[in-house]
């Protein structure tokens, strides 16, 4: 049985490529569709909402709600959503930033 669920985990799993101090992970397959989440009020002028993600465990992908956060500079006014790309290797995870 050990070796149904290796396969098993092989054929869902992921491939791990480092690249320098960075590390990108291939999921072979996609997430699920986002989540509808409804966003609670903005608890000040100030607050940037981030949007929920599936982030991806490394046996399935776990769904993280969104969130009203303050930017960390004043110069920072609009939050870009990470997301999951499709590649030749897989799914990737690109990480949101500020700008």
């Amino acid at each position: 049985m050990t070796s149904g669920k290796a396969l098993l985990r092989a054929a869902l799993g992921l491939a791990l490529i480092v690249g320098g101090a960075n590390a990108e992970v291939y999921v072979r397959v996609g997430p699920p569709a986002p989540v509808r989440q409804v966003v609670p009020a903005r608890p000040g002028p100030r607050y940037v909402w981030v949007s929920g993600f599936y982030r991806w465990d490394g046996r399935r992908y776990l769904w993280t709600p969104g969130y009203w956060v303050l930017p960390p500079r004043p110069a920072y006014s609009a939050w870009v959503p990470g997301h999951w790309r499709s590649t030749h290797h897989g799914w990737v995870w690109v990480e949101g930033h500020w700008r």
